[in-house]
């Protein structure tokens, strides 16, 4: 289990902390990542054609190197479409979405996981891995996906040009993960969830 603290947005976001989040991506047999040299033309096909998504937001620079994909069932379909709702609460559009759902996607594969025992990073909890103890919230709020996704986009919206940000970039801002590169890969996917589900 790493054991390094890393500092958050958390403090810019007029939260307090005291740590970090996930120190990294979660493993479970269930959901191992499929790796993607480039996006399937069937989804890129999907985003051209979905009325009401700018598709210009959603992946602004492209993807950055070998995307990975899971297959998500209900409650991982359940979980994006809570993220998708509380994006537009928060009154942010389809890139905040994109970044929210990557995030989650590789913090806990869109799982709303609570403690995992001994596998678990410090306290981290939710969608987002997010810590009480940092700050984020007591375990029953980070384990709501609303409230989760609300707070880590309050943190979001104090980084300066989040929307022209890669997806890694922007996370990592918020998140300060030791694997601050690992979000790229989940980019594709956030970006074709949110072309599925933005107006359903």
């Amino acid at each position: 289990m790493n054991t390094i603290m890393r500092k958050s947005v958390l403090g810019i976001a007029g939260l307090a902390f005291a740590g970090g989040l996930a120190a990294g991506p979660l493993h479970h047999a269930a959901t191992t990542p499929t790796v993607e040299s480039a996006a399937p033309a069937a989804a890129v096909a999907v985003q051209a054609d979905k009325p009401g998504v700018d598709k210009g937001k959603l992946i602004p620079h492209g993807v950055q190197g070998e995307q990975s994909s899971i297959d998500l069932g209900d409650e991982e379909t359940a979980n994006v479409k809570a993220i998708i709702a509380a994006t537009k609460k928060a009154g942010l559009d389809e890139r905040a979405a994109v970044i929210s759902i990557g995030t989650s996607l590789q913090e806990s594969k869109l799982e709303n996981l609570g403690h995992l025992g001994d596998r678990n990073d410090h306290d981290s909890l939710g969608l987002f891995q997010q810590r009480p103890t940092s700050g984020w919230g007591t375990p029953e709020q980070i384990t709501d996906p609303e409230y989760s996704t609300l707070a880590f986009l309050k943190g979001l919206k104090q980084v300066d040009g989040w929307q022209d940000m890669p997806l890694t970039d922007a996370a990592q801002t918020v998140q300060v993960s030791a694997y601050p590169d690992a979000y790229a890969q989940w980019e594709q996917q956030a970006a074709d969830l949110v072309t599925q589900h933005w107006n359903s």
